[in-house]
């Protein structure tokens, strides 16, 4: 399990780690059954407080990623590779059409949301690779938008 908090992010801590952790369950980096830390020591790890991971556990067991065990902590959930496509293709589905409703009050055109999404895309791989960063979650838009190009003109339309 690979963490990274950034504190200067607008993104409150547990969100971070319920993103990252979920990430890595959805890519296949954790197996079900892995045992997460205990929230008290992945708080010091970290150096965040146990409220804020106790929050990110708790959002991942809601969201079904976890599961715990009295007195034995808390596991992945067991996952077939079609199950975590389709949550990964359920997350990004939530979060595009939000976004997309938002840029079409906007104004944007389909084809204007494309050509900045391609922009930032590229404009954050360059950073990644200037930072030399060793870990970073980022939902790859590159692959989203070759996966749902079709939704994206369905709603658009």
């Amino acid at each position: 399990m690979n963490i990274k908090i950034n504190n200067s992010s607008d993104k409150p801590i547990y969100q971070q780690l319920f993103d990252q952790i979920s990430s890595q369950i959805i890519k296949g980096e954790l197996d079900g059954g892995f045992c997460l830390p205990p929230i008290r020591t992945a708080a010091l790890e970290l150096r965040v407080s146990v409220i804020t991971v106790k929050k990110a556990w708790e959002e991942l067991e809601r969201q079904g990623f976890i599961y715990s065990m009295v007195g034995r902590g808390c596991f992945v959930a067991d996952f077939s590779q079609r199950e975590l496509l389709d949550i990964r293709d359920k997350i990004i589905s939530e979060k595009m059409i939000k976004d997309i409703e938002y840029y079409k009050a906007l104004g944007l055109s389909l084809d204007e949301i494309l050509e900045l999404l391609k922009k930032l895309y590229w404009n954050e791989s360059k950073v990644v690779i200037k930072q030399s960063w060793t870990y970073i979650v980022i939902y790859s838009y590159w692959i989203i938008l070759n996966a749902f190009e079709k939704t994206l003109r369905t709603i658009c339309a």
